[in-house]
């Protein structure tokens, strides 16, 4: 048997942006159900962060939501379970007021848990589901845990030490280990894909910030038989760089060029050489042809060249380190008070770098 696993649809997502809905609307369109259709997948796992907006909805969004994710799973008959996130539920300390319970009711074969964990079985594997941990259902969560006999757990967590979005590791959140005891661990939360021994953060499937720039994006696929997990890639890109140097350029390439893969997306144009500005506005105008959605011209004038990726990410640590260490200088604050401003900081700082 299989299982389609997806996390982290942000429905809503950009204020709402139509641009960013029409993107997620085509991945399901074209890459999602065809996909579920073609190898008779009548099973989903939401793991958290359905919608973007933790206090309300638009009723824009809401409508073609509804009509391109939610109807076409009820038309298929599909069984569908989803688990809350953090930003599906209206407040900090319980999941009691969430989207999901209160937009989804109608869906017969619609399942959502916001309160405790779940134990399910499809095919010969047994999943415990969790919803976000709050202060409310962080006992009857970890007891859960603790006791069940499940071999995958699934859910909306908050690890420590794995990797917000790519160079930018969480510091604070739960202890990797004493989720040992399963044979997989799967999350939603953190965009970014990555593993870590039986802990996997399984990524969300379509670019929405910057941050997510050339990253793995898609959903995942799951046997229930061979205990394969495997993803099925997304490729259609909101966000792109595109570099310039004219030095190896014609303008005859400039005229053959075809800029219809940057419609409707946000694009940087990195220049590293500009010696002939009436090849640059040429080579500009066809971009702009393409009707982007936003197109920023970043001059190279740091010199950037020979600069790895993993030496620019290097200062985004430092600012980040520099946080903590005034923190640690504040002599008035204890020990758990620091932790917690540290935290704070972090999710700020990561804010901040979304934007």
């Amino acid at each position: 048997m299989k299982v389609a696993v997806i996390t982290d649809l942000h429905f809503g997502v950009r204020g709402d942006s139509q641009l960013f809905l029409q993107n997620q609307e085509t991945f399901f369109r074209d890459i999602f159900f065809p996909y579920l259709d073609e190898h008779g997948i009548r099973v989903v796992l939401n793991l958290g962060d359905t919608f973007d907006r933790r206090k309300y909805i638009n009723f824009v969004t809401l409508d073609r939501v509804r009509k391109f994710y939610f109807n076409e799973m009820a038309k298929r008959n599909i069984e569908y379970h989803s688990v809350i996130g953090n930003h599906d539920t209206t407040y900090k300390n319980t999941n009691e007021v969430n989207a999901l319970t209160l937009l989804c009711q109608e869906y017969a074969n619609f399942y959502e848990y916001s309160f405790e964990p779940v134990e399910l079985t499809f095919g010969s594997t047994s999943f415990m589901l969790s919803p976000w941990i709050t202060p409310q259902n962080d006992e009857v969560s970890r007891r859960a845990f603790k006791e069940t006999k499940a071999q995958v757990l699934a859910g909306h967590f908050e690890f420590s030490g794995f990797e917000m979005m790519k160079g930018t590791l969480c510091e604070h959140g739960l202890d990797r280990v004493e989720f040992s005891k399963f044979e997989d661990v799967w999350s939603g939360h953190f965009h970014h894909p990555s593993r870590y021994g039986n802990i996997a953060y399984l990524g969300a499937p379509y670019e929405m910030t910057w941050t997510d720039y050339g990253g793995s994006r898609g959903f995942h696929v799951f046997d229930t038989e061979s205990k394969d997990l495997i993803k099925i890639e997304n490729n259609n890109r909101m966000f792109h760089k595109i570099y310039y140097d004219d030095q190896d350029l014609t303008i005859e390439e400039i005229n053959k060029l075809d800029p219809s893969a940057i419609s409707n997306t946000y694009v940087k144009l990195i220049v590293n050489n500009k010696t002939n500005p009436y090849m640059f506005d040429l080579f500009q105008s066809k971009l702009l042809s393409a009707d982007p959605a936003d197109l920023k011209v970043v001059e190279d004038t740091l010199n950037l060249e020979g600069v790895t990726e993993d030496e620019l990410l290097a200062e985004q640590k430092d600012t980040k380190q520099a946080l903590h260490e005034y923190v640690e200088a504040l002599e008035a604050l204890d020990a758990t008070a620091k932790i917690k401003m540290k935290a704070v900081l972090d999710s700020l700082y990561t804010e901040a770098m979304n934007l």
